[in-house]
């Protein structure tokens, strides 16, 4: 039986599921980025999206009323 897991809330301690996380391929690839990354190129990378974000027009959530 396959479990269906929603990391960003359940493994913010650690990966729950271990050698049974779908998304465990990323693993290397962000080791990886972590290591060789300086911490002031995170932070400008960090920076610039929310500069990006903030340049976006304002996005109207318009909800469902039932009839």
């Amino acid at each position: 039986m396959e479990r269906t897991v929603n990391c960003a809330v359940e493994c913010i301690n650690g990966c729950i599921l271990g050698e049974d996380c779908p998304n465990k391929e990323y693993l290397a690839a962000t080791s990886k980025f972590i290591n060789d990354t300086p911490l002031d190129k995170m932070l400008e990378i960090a920076e610039e999206a929310v500069r990006k974000k903030r340049m976006q027009p304002p996005q109207w959530i318009i909800p469902d009323f039932p009839e």
